[in-house]
């Protein structure tokens, strides 16, 4: 999609779906993207390995994506291969299983419009199968706690892989760093890290997303997530350990007061370097 700003900048967004053996939810996931408010530049579906290939490659040609296949395995390298092959102003991610609202890449495209330095959106989510009861507070519960821990671990806000976007200029910057390699690290988790406390992250509550309760399918799967969590975390010990991220997040928001005007309204949780890019998208 394409939204022009004030300075005539023209803002795209790409849309990247990691997928492996999925591909019935594929195709319910680019038929509600189909059917957005305003459609993306591009679909990029990125099969890691399908044993359903076959099909996969027939839905994203139905549904006009562009199928690339990334042979190492793991979500980290689908993803990075997806953002790689972006080229929009924006990269939006979400998964094979998830179901975005129809406003959601107009809600992405006016947030990076709106804030010229915001370098990645993300947002909540909500179960849309599984038992209707517990769809709500499993929900809160899950996303819930990665916020909250994820957050503490980082001294920021981290990006939630089922529902989020990256400016495709910020994404360059931090391509060659993620740990791309790695099948038992979760990516988002990974690009968080890697995002820094030098660049502007943003949580939007309207920014929804359905997805699919398959966290909770078994024990044994929220095992490997929880495992693959702390993994992850470890990855970047000892140099990014939560007590050196603290530290650095405090100078930074001492530094921002001790520069603000006179007057500033105190919004000290948005505040940020000044740094600039040359280009943009």
């Amino acid at each position: 999609m394409t939204i022009e700003s004030t300075d005539v900048e023209t803002v795209t967004v790409d849309v990247v779906v990691p997928v492996k053996d999925d591909a019935a939810l594929l195709r319910r996931c680019l038929r509600s993207l189909r059917v957005q408010d305003t459609r993306p530049a591009s679909i990029i579906v990125v099969d890691n390995g399908s044993r359903d290939r076959a099909e996969v490659a027939a839905i994203a040609e139905r549904y006009g994506a562009v199928l690339i296949d990334e042979p190492v395995p793991g979500i980290p390298a689908a993803n990075a291969a997806g953002f790689d092959r972006a080229t929009a102003t924006v990269v939006a991610r979400l998964d094979a299983d998830c179901v975005p609202p129809s406003d959601w890449l107009t809600r992405i495209a006016e947030a990076f419009q709106a804030e010229p330095e915001l370098d990645a959106l993300t947002g909540p989510a909500t179960f849309i199968d599984g038992p209707r009861p517990l769809r709500a507070p499993l929900a809160a519960v899950y996303l819930g706690a990665y916020r909250l821990f994820v957050g503490a671990a980082l001294a920021q806000t981290p990006i939630f892989g089922s529902n989020c976007a990256i400016r495709r200029t910020t994404w360059d910057e931090i391509a060659h760093a993620v740990h791309r390699h790695d099948a038992e690290l979760h990516d988002d988790l990974d690009v968080s890290a890697h995002l820094g406390l030098d660049r502007r992250v943003r949580y939007d509550r309207e920014l929804g997303m359905g997805m699919s309760m398959r966290p909770f399918s078994d024990a044994g799967s929220l095992a490997i997530r929880l495992r693959r969590g702390w993994a992850t975390l470890r990855v970047h010990w000892p140099q990014e350990l939560p007590i050196v991220r603290w530290a650095h997040h405090t100078t930074r928001l001492h530094a921002a007061v001790t520069a603000a005007p006179t007057g500033w309204s105190g919004r000290v949780g948005t505040a940020r370097s000044s740094r600039r890019r040359s280009t943009r998208g």
